[in-house]
């Protein structure tokens, strides 16, 4: 039955007529030793209202050429034989007598059973090959001959499902033994062509997890759950979502069980056994081992009942329970994901877990069709070029690479320290992915961003270590990159929300499918009207000291330190204005250091920025109208040093700051060493202070090139008696680089800025909901004011979560005026 209907004897097969004989057996077969009607028989040969009006003669003539059929098989010519197969005519219609020992079917269900057993009482070898070789007893589809000639009868597709559900269990055997690689084939096949069976597919997702395919495991859940949405309009059952959660938290419950080196292959170096766990167990919270010692090990962070040696891997079908453990039998209808023994990490300390607001990025990059059919070498080399690109765009940004598996990275923003934007860096790196992506023509590139806080697990004092991540978080990134077309970025309700004032988004058709990210905004809201709320003394302080500065006549360096969105650039932006008010006071110029990725980065940048605000070379400036406005400060101002450079090599100096402003950190345009130049720059500014006192604002001075940073530290040292004040603003890094960031400078001040309090916050979103700055928003059609207004209908700790975006997110400096500006105002 088991394959094409046939009877054997004396391994031979015989003859069984014609179709309406063989498929008179085959139903028979189906009930075998029990009664089936006439009109049961007659159903099953012909479709309804189709059989002739001579289908009962029929049925007779072929059930006494069945008897013929069985009398040539033995010596039971007359069916008198009780112990030999044979038509018994019984009312209401007929049975077929047979011992079921001779069924391919019945010996299959007995072997079936019999292997469950084995599995249930803990022996996976004997279980698998029990279901092995009951498996071998298929020859191809139950009744294989009747099907093809047309029959569908309900009995044949439940004979069916017992087969499948067979391969299942014989599946579950091999991962409990360790052997996932090996039937990795059989799996996909199966999941490819029942994709709506949850348990193969959950089975295909965890061989597919412990072979190192963690982005392909995830993306069957994706393909199950589509299946599931769009056929039956249903979400995947919680065994299957739980193990998926697993998977996404890389829970170590899921880890290589131990397995003997002749079944498939040894333990990684470093991993040893350990007892089986329920999947009870995978919870967000799972703890790694410690590493093994003579000593007594420590207690685990949460010591969870363990299950039993021999114990199946089964879901868990409540968290409340108090016993997590599994029980030695899966209950009936339980789905199992992988028995057997797990193993253990070696060497790994023990992890912190703290619960971390996140920005998370999910990028899949896959060759093109075009690059398949490319040469093998260049596929490679193109894929190798493509994880670099995504690692150093991420790691630029001080994002970490959490994972690279097969085509999906997932890059996490505000690990280890928040810089406060991280919601924000996790976009600016799927851009900077995408656009170093776009060139070459043979890598697809799609990415999903979210953010919101998870449970991160990683080593305090060790870097090294990847972090783990729990949450929902993961899983809803997931879910957004398995819908997003090729070269599109698509963010969550909750990025676009965070950042909508810095980068621009459209809205997506399909629900689910988040928000259609376009690039930075060019309308990003301007906060230079922003009232000063808690930064008053701060204010003050650096008012007093640019006014010493003046009286003294000495220079100053003051250094501003604080995370993103504490208040920074607005304290800038403030003591610019006080000065601004004070014409008699000194001349502010301000510049912020660009990114390294940004298009005129380099050491000659900001330079160039503070040069331009004091000459007034606006940007649509000739060249020639640029030298005359360089030239006249240079011919009007003290003579400098003997050591400075004459007028007309400083010109010549200045003048490449504006041809190649982002040149390398050796040479400038037209072969000037960047050295020259900087000090070129230096000597004019000192120059400057003699006549008017001069404040100098750099933001963002973290992110300057080495060859700026020791201009600038030098820059009041070399000055000399003067009133000049150099103002830097930056994030902790700047320490981190410059440990001794200063010390040289004979009069130095560092302000720290804490965070601003939540009372300062709510203080300031007052002010701006129910008085407005006037001029705050014009550029933008009063999209701050509306968002403002929004928040201030949330809960307390998003709309203060939203404010600090907001500022975080803010234009960082004024834009530079239009008209035009002459030098003798600025110079004199």
């Amino acid at each position: 039955m088991l394959g094409p209907l046939e009877i054997t004897a004396d391994d031979q097969s015989l003859a069984l007529g014609g179709s309406k004989q063989r498929a008179t057996l085959g139903f028979l077969l189906l009930r075998v030793n029990k009664v089936v009607a006439t009109s049961q028989l007659l159903k099953a040969l012909w479709p309804e209202d189709e059989a002739p009006n001579s289908a009962r003669k029929i049925l007779q003539n072929t059930v006494w050429g069945l008897r013929r059929v069985l009398a040539a098989s033995g010596d039971n010519t007359s069916g008198c034989d009780p112990n030999a197969p044979w038509v018994v005519t019984q009312q209401p219609g007929y049975m077929l007598r047979v011992s079921t020992d001779q069924i391919d079917l019945f010996r299959f269900r007995a072997q079936v059973e019999e292997g469950r057993a084995r599995l249930a009482a803990g022996k996976p070898d004997l279980a698998a090959q029990q279901l092995k070789d009951a498996l071998a007893l298929w020859r191809g589809p139950v009744l294989a001959d009747l099907v093809e000639g047309g029959v569908c009868w309900p009995e044949l597709a439940a004979v069916q499902g017992t087969r499948l559900d067979a391969l299942e269990d014989y599946f579950e055997a091999e991962l409990a033994r360790g052997r996932h690689q090996a039937i990795l084939g059989e799996l996909e096949t199966l999941v490819e062509t029942e994709p709506l069976r949850e348990r193969a597919c959950g089975q295909l997702m965890l061989a597919l997890y412990r072979c190192g395919r963690q982005a392909d495991a995830l993306s069957v859940y994706a393909r199950v759950r589509a299946e599931l949405v769009e056929n039956l309009g249903l979400e995947p059952g919680h065994d299957l979502r739980l193990l998926h959660q697993a998977i996404l938290n890389q829970d170590p419950e899921l880890i290589l069980p131990s397995v003997p080196m002749s079944a498939q292959q040894s333990l990684p170096m470093g991993w040893s056994a350990a007892r089986p766990v329920a999947l009870a167990d995978l919870s967000p919270a799972a703890t790694v081992l410690a590493p093994p010692s003579a000593a007594p090990a420590a207690p685990r962070a949460v010591d969870r009942p363990r299950a039993e040696a021999g114990a199946t891997l089964i879901p868990a079908q409540s968290r409340g329970l108090p016993d997590r453990a599994a029980p030695a039998a899966p209950p009936s209808g339980a789905t199992a994901y992988g028995t057997g023994e797990l193993a253990a990490p070696a060497g790994r300390s023990r992890v912190s877990a703290e619960r971390k607001w996140l920005g998370v990025l999910l990028i899949r990059t896959e060759p093109t069709p075009e690059a398949l059919e490319s040469p093998g070498d260049v596929v490679d080399r193109s894929l190798a070029e493509t994880s670099a690109a995504v690692r150093e765009e991420v790691e630029r940004l001080n994002g970490t690479l959490a994972a690279a598996i097969g085509s999906v990275s997932l890059a996490l923003f505000g690990v280890r320290r928040s810089h406060g934007d991280d919601t924000a860096r996790a976009v600016r790196a799927a851009l900077a992915v995408r656009d170093r992506l776009a060139h070459t023509g043979l890598v697809e590139f799609r990415a999903a961003i979210d953010t919101g806080e998870v449970l991160v697990h990683f080593g305090p004092d060790d870097e090294t270590t990847p972090p783990r991540v729990s949450g929902r978080l993961l899983d809803g990134a997931q879910t957004l990159l398995a819908g997003i077309p090729a070269g599109e970025i698509h963010a969550s309700a909750g990025v676009h929300h965070a950042t909508e004032t810095a980068f621009s988004y459209l809205p997506t058709d399909g629900p689910g499918t988040g928000w259609k990210l376009t690039g930075p905004r060019r309308d990003r809201p301007g906060l230079h009207t922003l009232p000063i709320v808690d930064r008053e003394y701060e204010l003050e302080l650096l008012s007093g000291l640019v006014e010493l500065a003046e009286h003294r006549a000495a220079p100053h360096l003051v250094t501003l330190v604080g995370a993103d969105g504490v208040g920074k650039t607005r304290l800038v932006m403030e003591l610019g204005r006080r000065v601004a008010g004070r014409p008699d006071l000194a001349q502010f110029l301000a510049a912020t250091t660009p990114a390294p990725d940004a298009a005129d980065a380099g050491p000659l940048a900001v330079p160039a920025e503070l040069l331009r605000a004091y000459c007034g070379i606006l940007p649509g400036d000739p060249p020639e109208k640029v030298r005359n406005k360089l030239a006249r400060p240079l011919r009007e101002l003290p003579p400098g040093s003997p050591s400075d450079p004459d007028d007309e090599r400083a010109l010549s100096l200045l003048l490449s700051l504006f041809t190649d402003a982002g040149a390398d950190a050796d040479r400038g345009a037209g072969g000037a060493r960047t050295a020259d130049v900087l000090d070129a720059w230096r000597s004019l500014l000192v120059r400057a202070a003699r006549v008017r006192p001069v404040v100098i604002a750099v933001d963002d001075l973290h992110l300057a090139d080495d060859l700026l940073l020791d201009c600038l530290e030098r820059l009041p040292e070399a000055a000399g008696p003067v009133p000049l004040v150099v103002v830097a603003a930056a994030r902790p890094e700047l320490r981190e680089r410059r440990p001794v960031w200063g010390a040289a400078a004979p009069h130095t001040t560092t302000l720290t800025l804490a965070p601003l309090s939540d009372t300062a916050v709510d203080r300031l979103l007052d002010l701006l909901v129910t008085e407005p700055t006037a001029g705050m928003d014009k550029r933008n059609g009063g999209m701050l004011h509306r968002t403002l207004q929004g928040a201030a209908c949330h809960p307390p700790a998003d709309r203060r979560r939203q404010v600090r975006e907001l500022l975080r997110l803010a234009t960082p400096l004024p834009e530079r005026p239009t008209g035009d500006k002459s030098p003798e105002s600025l110079v004199g």
